[in-house]
């Protein structure tokens, strides 16, 4: 099984989880937490080098506030938790988003962690927070111009740089769960050429396993990069 360098994931249908259980849902977040610690964990195992999560858009700001509390505790629980494990499996934590507008225990957090994981190479697990798709691209090219680049020196390679990814490769392939079929704004620049994997899975049922179906169906793809006709190979 070939393994893709870079895979992101829209975690998508704790809520659901939670109201067809008939639980609160603090608890669907609850549990996705726990899906998000396993999957990490599988594609540590299986030598992917770049997991990218949808972990808070910048349009989530305008959920209840017990619900953006909650899904806060859970992250900085989440972080303070695995600080050691990420470490030992050479796991670099990274965030994709504005930091600054997080609480601030929320921040201290991030940077603690990031900190600490800095000089891994193992893996790096990107967190999109606060994260919008087209304001990236908006924050690139206000970057550029900011530097005085000139518009003939402007290419892909140079706005990629500016980028929240910037020196990472794109994605191979983006999953989406919970039978939703759109990005909802998620790295959309560098998407361009990623397959998509869509699931009626919920997040929380989201297993190692099923992520293993979603490598093995992208195995079987031919991808083209906008090449007729030519193979390329998935790994």
């Amino acid at each position: 099984m070939h393994i893709p360098t870079h895979i992101a994931i829209i975690m998508d249908g704790n809520g659901r989880w939670a109201k067809q259980r008939g639980l609160q849902r603090s608890e669907g977040h609850r549990a996705g937490t726990e899906a998000a610690r396993a999957v990490v964990t599988r594609c540590r195992e299986l030598g992917v080098r770049h997991l990218t999560l949808y972990t808070f858009s910048k349009e989530n700001w305008s959920r209840p506030k017990d619900e953006i509390k909650t899904l806060f505790d859970l992250l900085t629980t989440f972080l303070k938790r695995e600080e050691a494990g990420l470490k030992e499996q050479g796991i670099r934590l990274n965030v994709l988003g504005e930091i600054d507008d997080m609480p601030l225990a929320v921040r201290q957090v991030l940077r603690h962690v990031m900190r600490q994981t800095a000089t891994c190479s193992e893996m790096t697990l990107n967190l999109a927070l606060n994260y919008s798709g087209r304001e990236e691209i908006v924050r690139a090219a206000r970057n550029l111009a900011a530097k005085g680049v000139p518009p003939e020196a402007i290419t892909e390679e140079t706005f990629a740089a500016e980028l929240w990814t910037g020196g990472q490769p794109d994605p191979d392939l983006v999953i989406r769960t919970s039978g939703e079929l759109r990005l909802s704004n998620y790295l959309l620049f560098q998407s361009a050429y990623a397959e998509f994997y869509f699931t009626d899975i919920y997040w929380p049922d989201f297993t190692p396993s099923e992520l293993d179906k979603a490598i093995e169906d992208l195995n079987g793809r031919q991808r083209r990069f906008g090449k007729t006709g030519e193979q390329v190979d998935n790994a």
